[in-house]
């Protein structure tokens, strides 16, 4: 409880971009996280099994550019799921991979995949029709950004 004679602070952040985005980005993230616990993933590794559950026989490599996740933070993403058993791989050639779903795989991804819906759906709720394809637009121009640097 605030105390009746302590200063109120100015907030003068509130209407930066930046600031926002980050906000509601961990607000989201922090409710996803916490759903997702509960099947024993976190959404990094819940978004890998979508991924490759949807590319079948995909690299690695490729989920990696795709997710904008580094080569030295992958490793360990990859070798984790790997350990759990829910995702396979094969050699294609003599450095690379292919990937798939194991069976237990497929039924986390289900579960993943029904989790994160209904929290998007949630989030969703809270914007028109309208406005939420109008942010979906903003925020990819925005994410464009970072794929325009990387080229």
């Amino acid at each position: 409880m605030e105390a009746a004679n302590e200063p109120t602070l100015q907030d003068s952040i509130s209407d930066r971009l930046g600031y926002v985005l980050r906000r509601a980005s961990g607000v989201m993230m922090g409710a996803l996280g916490v759903a997702l616990a509960e099947i024993g993933l976190r959404p990094v590794e819940a978004t890998i099994l979508i991924l490759v559950g949807a590319n079948t026989g995909c690299t690695q490599s490729e989920i990696s550019r795709l997710l904008g996740i580094k080569r030295a933070n992958m490793v360990p993403l990859m070798a984790g799921l790997v350990n759990k058993r829910l995702i396979e791989r094969y050699p294609v050639d003599g450095r690379s991979f292919a990937l798939s779903l194991s069976l237990e795989g497929v039924a986390q991804r289900d579960a993943a995949d029904a989790i994160m819906l209904a929290h998007e759906r949630r989030f969703e709720a809270l914007f028109s029709g309208q406005d939420i394809e109008a942010l979906r637009v903003a925020l990819a121009r925005i994410a464009q950004l970072d794929t325009a640097a990387q080229e």
